[in-house]
């Protein structure tokens, strides 16, 4: 797959003011009823030391990584990745809860619910078919984050001085 193609998420830092509201209307959006199964969530980074504190608020789903290690380890194949747009997808038909895909993604992304299966953000597909924007990036009040292709999330980091997140799986991630 062309690396244009590939779909991702940018995220500024210095805009995000942990509002939860990306949580909120991810889970409104795609009817998350229990309360421990969050496709999308906010974590609070601190660093540095007194007087010098730092703080940052990092809204974190599935990466969409170009190279999925939950993908590689699933023995059902139930984790594919879209060749139209890198997205990483899973079908619950095939997941049978083993929680391979858990121990080996870096960022903790795959979530279970009652029923024991693997489940993500999806990048709002039933959305960005027609045309919209993840309900996520939709309703974030501060316009910290954005999605885009790849090409399009570069250009608006280089604008920002901001960088594509590394890691061995290539995240589909720019902070």
């Amino acid at each position: 797959m062309e690396k244009s193609m590939q779909k991702g998420f940018y995220l500024d830092l210095t805009r995000c003011t942990s509002c939860y509201a990306c949580v909120v209307a991810c889970k409104a959006h795609h009817a998350i009823q229990e309360e421990t199964v969050y496709w999308r969530r906010v974590l609070t980074l601190e660093g540095g030391a007194y007087p010098n504190v730092r703080v940052a608020n990092l809204s974190l789903s599935c990466l969409h990584c170009a190279i999925p290690a939950c993908r590689v380890v699933c023995p059902t194949k139930a984790i594919y990745k879209r060749r139209e747009d890198g997205l990483v997808l899973v079908d619950p038909n095939f997941c049978i809860g083993c929680k391979m895909c858990l121990m080996v993604c870096p960022f903790g992304v795959p979530q279970f619910g009652r029923n024991g299966k693997m489940q993500k953000c999806n990048f709002c597909l039933d959305r960005l078919e027609n045309g919209l924007n993840p309900a996520c990036i939709s309703i974030c009040p501060a316009r910290a984050l954005h999605a885009g292709s790849i090409d399009e999330l570069s250009l608006l980091a280089a604008r920002k001085s901001a960088r594509q997140l590394i890691r061995s799986t290539d995240p589909s991630f720019f902070i």
